[in-house]
């Protein structure tokens, strides 16, 4: 691949870059998707844009600032999942990606509150960035998943894949093969994820969120198990930063089990109200404490739809990954609250 050499508008020349700053504001999104896709951390994919567009802008004879910025990116990327990985490894409970939000569209009726402002800014939510897709990345290597990804979703050849890997074309072809052949193997035990019809998938999940909340309302466990797959999974992901009884340790499995779980969580009549979002693309919900507790952000759940139902409930609590969505909740008033008289519905 070819990412420098002198072109039209690229490079000046005594040799400094002729890319401004609305040049690289213009690549900015393109890194941040690659990034993201490659970390799941918004802070860390941040860390590395702005790595990457320093170098863009310091770097001679760029001929293709797009092609440059992502293999620079990508290269960037791969050391710092290798070091993520590692910390990974000692994580408090499950790790999940950070989620990027955005407002739901204008045809879907909104529950109880609008989403937050700005929210999307960072990025077009795809597919290829829905906490369901990110999740399965999570199972390849670095470098599978920067094959995977170069290849299968960026569209490079898997010569130039091989280039920015740093490897050869055989090994980014047989990197890339693998990874899709994992993918594939999760997707199908899981259910229909990212490869499904977007509009139809989506429509089918804005119904299913429509009734979910109605089950929030009523609190009662047949109404969640209407909703529920029979293999349904909740997974949550609090790091260990939040206090005790707000969060779960280890996922829980089954559809009575899950049920039972969010009753318990409605019962409880909590300070909190939900906002309808698209949370990694896909319709969720944001978990927002009432004004009365000073307002802010307690979390997300995303939601994985198959068969017509909720497959999988993902949640983030953990502060330290809900800071780029705004203002965060104050937990301990929270917890001070729910662990006063009375304050629990009756069981139904």
């Amino acid at each position: 691949m070819a990412e420098t050499e002198g072109s039209p508008g690229s490079s000046a020349g005594d040799g400094r870059s002729l890319l401004d700053g609305p040049a690289l504001e213009r690549l900015r999104p393109l890194a941040f998707t690659v990034a993201y896709r490659m970390l799941g951390s918004v802070a860390e994919a941040e860390d590395v844009v702005q790595e990457a567009l320093t170098r863009l802008s310091q770097a001679e004879g760029v001929r293709n600032p797009d092609a440059f910025v992502t293999t620079v990116t990508t290269r960037i990327a791969i050391d710092v999942l290798r070091s993520a990985r590692v910390r990974r490894e000692s994580y408090v409970g499950e790790w999940l990606p950070e989620p990027l939000v955005g407002p739901v569209q204008s045809n879907v009726p909104v529950a109880m509150a609008a989403p937050l402002a700005d929210a999307a800014a960072h990025a077009e939510l795809a597919d290829d960035l829905s906490t369901a897709f990110l999740v399965l990345l999570e199972t390849l290597t670095p470098a599978e998943r920067a094959a995977f990804l170069l290849h299968d979703v960026l569209g490079f050849p898997h010569g130039e894949a091989a280039e920015v890997i740093g490897t050869s074309e055989v090994a980014a072809r047989q990197l890339a093969s693998r990874a899709r052949r994992r993918i594939a193997r999760r997707r199908g035990a899981v259910g229909s994820g990212p490869s499904a019809s977007g509009r139809s998938r989506r429509v089918r999940a804005d119904e299913l969120v429509t009734r979910f909340l109605a089950a929030c309302e009523d609190g009662a466990v047949d109404s969640f198990l209407a909703v529920l797959a029979e293999d349904v999974v909740l997974t949550g992901d609090s790091g260990g930063n939040v206090p005790q009884g707000m969060s779960i340790a280890r996922p829980v499995s089954g559809r009575v089990p899950v049920a039972r779980l969010l009753a318990g969580f409605v019962r409880r009549g909590g300070p909190v109200r939900f906002e309808r979002a698209l949370v990694g693309g896909e319709p969720g919900l944001l978990i927002m404490a009432d004004e009365t507790m000073g307002g802010g952000l307690i979390g997300t759940w995303a939601f994985e739809v198959s068969d017509g139902r909720l497959a999988a409930i993902r949640g983030v609590v953990n502060p330290e990954k809900l800071g780029h969505l705004g203002p965060l909740a104050d937990l301990d008033r929270i917890q001070a609250w729910l662990r006063g008289p009375g304050r629990r519905r009756p069981a139904r």
